[in-house]
């Protein structure tokens, strides 16, 4: 299995510069940043990041500290999609192209995708991890000196024989 933390940062919410990051368990991580936008982008920025940097059949468990994505990605985006894209108010869904997006990076991935929350800033060293990636991100952007880095998808191993 491959675990990742995900976080987002958003230095003034809404409108501020947002970063989002994960880290994966095995030291590999990405991290970027837009100019505006809101925490709950950023995290699901982080979430749609980690899974399409993850590809592949093995199972993929995403951990983050907030709850919004992790519901929007696993709980709610099945009623709302069979609701039309509305919430149960029938208001619409707020950050629908990035819930759409984890949608589809989710039925893409042969590989099962899970999510488990964990308390943010309580020590946890691959979520402390992901929010310094993020944070950094986020100041880059805001104080113009962010340089976008492309993220590859991880490449599956390959046997070596010698």
């Amino acid at each position: 299995m491959i675990t990742v933390s995900t976080d987002g940062s958003c230095l003034r919410n809404p409108g501020g510069a947002i970063g989002w990051a994960w880290a994966n368990h095995d030291g590999t991580h990405g991290s970027g940043a837009v100019a505006a936008g809101t925490n709950q982008i950023a995290e699901l920025m982080a979430v749609l990041e980690a899974i399409t940097a993850h590809p592949g059949d093995e199972p993929l468990c995403i951990e983050a500290d907030s709850q919004y994505a992790i519901k929007c990605a696993s709980l709610w985006v099945h009623s709302w999609r069979r609701k039309g894209w509305r919430t149960a108010s029938g208001s619409p869904v707020q950050n629908l192209e990035l819930v759409q997006g984890i949608e589809r990076a989710i039925a893409a991935r042969p590989g099962p995708v899970t999510f488990v929350w964990v308390r943010g800033h309580q020590g946890d060293r691959f979520n402390e991890r992901a929010d310094e990636l993020a944070g950094i991100a986020a100041r880059a952007m805001r104080d113009g000196t962010y340089v976008p880095v492309p993220v590859a998808p991880l490449a599956p191993p390959v046997d070596v024989l010698f």
